[in-house]
C-alpha cells in the first residue's frame, strides 16, 4: 500500500471520530458478554468471530493512529498499520458480521459492533478493497433511480399487467388496482423489483379502501450494505423526494429491513411518517379496515423477527397479531423478539452470495426453527425470505418461508 492511500485512509477514519465512537472504541472492558451473542459464533466458535474479535481490528488502528502511545512507540502495544493485510483483516470482519447488533442488547457500555463495522467499510471503500458486487449493485440502483423519468411511462404499463393478480387476491379492487403518481395520497408504498412486493400489498391496502400510491423507486439500499454514506444517501433522498413532492402523509416501507431502518431512523426527520408495511397490516386489523379467515391457514407457524425490523425498529408485537389474526397455529421461537437469532443473510451477504459461509455461520438458526416444529416460517424481511429459504433446504427443515403480507393477502376476506 502506498504512502499516498495511508494517509488519505487516516484522513477518512478521523472524520468518523465523533464522541461517541471514540467511546465505542476507548471502552470496551473485554468482559466477554458479547462473546456468545453472535451467531456466526454460535456456530463456527472462533474468536475473530465475536464482537469484541471485530471491533478489536478496528481498535487496533485507531490505536496506532489516534493515541499517543501507538503515535510516539507503536512497537509497545497491539497495533494495526494500514497495509495490505490489515486490509484482508477489516474486510473479514466488516463480511462477517451481518449487523443484526444482538451483542450491543448483552454489552454493559452498550458499544454499537454495527457503527464500528461502519468504519472498517469505509476503510475499504477507501481503499478501493469493499465487495466489488455491492459496489456495483449501488452503483446500478443510483442510476436506475437517475433515469426514472424515462422509463415512467413503461413502468405504469408494466403495473397495469400485474391488476389481474391483484385482483385475483381482492376482486373488489378498485382500478387501477395499483395507483401510481397520484398526488395527496395518505401512502406511498416503496416496494422492491417483482410483482411479489407489490401484489399483496395492493390487495391489502385495496381491501382496506386505503388511498394510497405506488412509489417508482425500489426500497433496497445497497449503499447501506457496502458502507457508502453517499450512495446510500442518494438512494433514501429520492424516496423522500417523491414523498414530497406527491404530498404523501406516510411513506410504508415493503418488507424490507434495512431499507426501513435507513429510512425511519437513519435520515433524520421528515414531514411524513415512515412505517414498516407490516405495521400498517396491524392497523388496518385493529381498526377493522381489513378481515381476514384464520380458518384458511392451518399448518404451525412460526415467526422470524428480522434485526433491522425487530431489534434495532421496534416492531415487535404487530406481526405477532397479524400472525394471530391470520391463524390458531403459531408457536414462537426461543429466543425471540429483541433476543432472536439473526437469519444470517443480512449486511449485504445474500447480495453478495456467500452461500457457503451464510450456511455455516447460521447453523444456530437452522437449529432454532428445526426446534419449534413448524411447517411455515413467516418473516417480514426480504434478506431473510432469501436466507431462510437457503437454509430450510439446505438444512433440509422441511419448511415453507412466507412474506407476512402474503399470508394476510390469501385469507382476505369480505366483512360477514
Amino acid at each position: 500500500m502506498d504512502y499516498a492511500t495511508k494517509e488519505s485512509l487516516k484522513v477518512l477514519f478521523e472524520t468518523k471520530l465523533h464522541g461517541v465512537m471514540r467511546m465505542y472504541l476507548d471502552t470496551c472492558a473485554r468482559c466477554g458478554l458479547c462473546v456468545e451473542s453472535c451467531h456466526v459464533y454460535a456456530s463456527m466458535p472462533e474468536a475473530k468471530y465475536t464482537a469484541v474479535g471485530r471491533a478489536e481490528v478496528v481498535r487496533k488502528i485507531f490505536r496506532r493512529y489516534f493515541k499517543r502511545e501507538g503515535r510516539i512507540a507503536p512497537w509497545l502495544g497491539e497495533v494495526l498499520e494500514f497495509n495490505d493485510g490489515t486490509m484482508e483483516k477489516l474486510y473479514e470482519a466488516a463480511f462477517s458480521c451481518t449487523g443484526c447488533r444482538r451483542c450491543m442488547v448483552h454489552c454493559p457500555f452498550g458499544i454499537d459492533t454495527q457503527a464500528v463495522m461502519s468504519i472498517a467499510k469505509a476503510l475499504l471503500i477507501g481503499a478501493d478493497k469493499e465487495p466489488k458486487i455491492l459496489s456495483m449493485l449501488a452503483d446500478m440502483s443510483v442510476a436506475k433511480g437517475e433515469g426514472m423519468d424515462e422509463t415512467r411511462d413503461s413502468y405504469a404499463e408494466a403495473l397495469v399487467n400485474l391488476e389481474p393478480e391483484v385482483k385475483a387476491l381482492w376482486p373488489a379492487s378498485p382500478t387501477p388496482a395499483i395507483p401510481y403518481e397520484k398526488t395527496c395520497a395518505n401512502v406511498l408504498y416503496v416496494a422492491l423489483a417483482g410483482s411479489h412486493s407489490i401484489v399483496p400489498a395492493a390487495a391489502i391496502m385495496n381491501a382496506a379502501g386505503e388511498n394510497w400510491t405506488l412509489s417508482s423507486f425500489e426500497a433496497v439500499n445497497f449503499g447501506t450494505f457496502v458502507g457508502d454514506a453517499i450512495k446510500a444517501k442518494a438512494i433514501s433522498d429520492r424516496i423522500i423526494a417523491e414523498a414530497l413532492r406527491l404530498g404523501v402523509k406516510e411513506v410504508a416501507v415493503v418488507e424490507c429491513g434495512t431499507a426501513f431502518r435507513v429510512l425511519k431512523q437513519q435520515i433524520g426527520e421528515q414531514p411524513f411518517r415512515v412505517s414498516a408495511f407490516v405495521e400498517l397490516i396491524d392497523r388496518y386489523l385493529t381498526a377493522g379496515r381489513i378481515t381476514v379467515d384464520k380458518s384458511l391457514h392451518k399448518d404451525l407457524t412460526t415467526y422470524h423477527d428480522p434485526c433491522q425490523i425487530a431489534r434495532n425498529g421496534g416492531v415487535i408485537e404487530q406481526p405477532r397479531r397479524v400472525l394471530r389474526a391470520v391463524t390458531d397455529y403459531f408457536t414462537e421461537m426461543t429466543p425471540n423478539r429483541e433476543e432472536n437469532w439473526c437469519c444470517g443473510g443480512g449486511g449485504g451477504l445474500v447480495a453478495m452470495g456467500e452461500l457457503e459461509f451464510r450456511m455455516k455461520s447460521s447453523k444456530v438458526k437452522a437449529d432454532q426453527l428445526r426446534a419449534t416444529g413448524a411447517r411455515v416460517v413467516a418473516t417480514a424481511c426480504e434478506n431473510c425470505h432469501s436466507q431462510l429459504s437457503d437454509l430450510t433446504e439446505h438444512y433440509q427443515l422441511g419448511m415453507r418461508v412466507e412474506f407476512l403480507s402474503n399470508l394476510v393477502a390469501k385469507a382476505l376476506v369480505k366483512p360477514s
